[in-house]
């Protein structure tokens, strides 16, 4: 992409999702590096506190509760950042919200209303990003956050791996189809790993127990670096952790064994069997959820920062950093082709006979940790 975009503090940055979690640390680190941002959620009071948290800083920040699944509400939002500011010059659709439950389990209406938010919102805010640089004719930034899951599916959060992958389609072809025409505008997809944030007790749970992350977990930070360089620097895409990478490679060399690494994984690497669930009354699949907190409450090896974001953001390194991923993947796929594969066929059958519960805990009783670079 040959396009030049605003230096950092030269810019209005949109963020939706930002009462929470990734949305919320990157409004604050664009506001300290000096953009001005617009600030969009369902949670108007906590938009309200950090758009007063940042302009008493010395910041430039304005809240517009908006519902993401609403097309008028994004409507407004654009029109909001263009009447304040005279417009805008990124875009970052980060709102997002999950299910947890097995596919004949969660309701055709949870369903839907998740898609509203996770694809639909990210496809009204593309649509007017896009119109918005093509009318003014300066080059600016999308950037949709997508996630591992919307690089390959997952037992347990079939919708919401399955709205993330229409959200990679998405926007994989509207950059294309923006590239094809030379329009003014840098399409860049986020792929984070698991972060740590509120997004499990934020998320509609069919669970008897306590969604959350186990094993490596990132830091929000991490992501907010990754928008925010995307935001100064045309990318098409950029990996949160090493281990979102290195999974999908191993899904594309060998997708049979990373089903089964997948089936024996993914369901107690993903809910604390020592606390019960908290919902419905946390989860923010139909209202907001609660506000202004960063982190989520989740159990594992916390890293500080990802290395492989800040790789990638030298080209030699990311050359670098890809070889070695690519090597690790290949000897974990000739390492599946034995122990591998045994003992996804030992948990499959482990699975086999057991009664279909809510109580994921137990069902899985013993996590275990997939084998990555600590990148």
């Amino acid at each position: 992409m040959n396009l030049r975009l605003k230096p950092l503090d030269q810019q209005v940055i949109v963020i939706t999702g930002a009462s929470s979690g990734i949305g919320l640390v990157t409004a604050r680190m664009a506001a300290r590096q000096g953009a001005a941002v617009v600030l969009a959620a369902r949670n108007a009071e906590a938009l309200r506190e950090l758009a007063t948290e940042i302009n008493s800083q010395g910041g430039q920040a304005l809240a517009v509760p908006t519902d993401v699944g609403r097309e008028e509400d994004m409507r407004r939002l654009a029109d909001a950042a263009i009447d304040e500011f005279g417009g805008f010059d990124t875009w970052v659709n980060n709102a997002g919200v999950s299910i947890f439950g097995y596919c004949d389990e969660v309701s055709i209406p949870d369903m839907k209303r998740m898609f509203d938010t996770v694809y639909w919102g990210a496809v009204y805010g593309s649509r007017l990003a896009v119109a918005h640089y093509k009318q003014r004719g300066i080059a600016g930034a999308l950037i949709n956050t997508g996630s591992f899951f919307g690089d390959r599916a997952t037992p347990v959060q079939s919708t919401y791996c399955a709205a993330k992958h229409a959200l990679h389609g998405w926007t994989d072809a509207l950059r294309m189809e923006l590239e094809m025409e030379k329009a003014p505008v840098s399409v860049t997809l986020i792929h984070p790993g698991r972060i740590d944030t509120p997004y499990n007790e934020h998320a509609q749970s069919y669970y008897q127990h306590q969604v959350a992350h186990r094993g490596m977990v990132y830091p929000p930070e991490a992501v907010a670096e990754a928008i925010l360089f995307a935001a100064a620097h045309p990318k098409r895409d950029l990996y949160v952790g090493v281990q979102a990478k290195i999974l999908k490679m191993l899904g594309d060399f060998a997708p049979r064994i990373m089903d089964k690494v997948m089936e024996a994984l993914t369901p107690p690497g993903q809910v604390d069997p020592k606390r019960p669930s908290r919902n419905p009354e946390t989860s923010a699949l139909y209202h907001a959820g609660y506000g202004l907190h960063e982190r989520g409450s989740h159990e594992g090896w916390f890293r500080t920062r990802s290395l492989y974001v800040k790789a990638q953001k030298q080209p030699w390194l990311a050359t670098l950093a890809v070889a070695g991923v690519g090597t690790a993947a290949w000897l974990l796929t000739k390492s599946g082709n034995g122990n591998g594969r045994a003992n996804g066929q030992a948990a499959s059958s482990q699975a086999d006979g057991q009664a279909h519960t809510n109580d994921v805990a137990a069902a899985h009783p013993a996590p275990v940790e997939i084998p990555v670079l600590e990148y």
